[in-house]
């Protein structure tokens, strides 16, 4: 019974690491997307450079 409940615990947490670094992926992704999106769209300012589009 116990070995059985090992091999049941253990197929939960590689199935719970599994989809979330699935979910890490595509969150990985999505901010990839936005950052290459900021770089296209950023305003240029008065001097007429361009500027950062994040504030850090």
């Amino acid at each position: 019974m116990v070995p059985l409940l090992l091999v049941l615990l253990l197929a939960l947490i590689l199935f719970g690491a599994g989809f979330a670094l699935k979910a890490l992926w595509w969150i990985a992704v999505i901010v990839l997307a936005v950052w290459l999106l900021g770089f296209v769209v950023r305003s240029a300012d008065s001097a007429g450079r361009r500027g950062r589009w994040y504030r850090w």
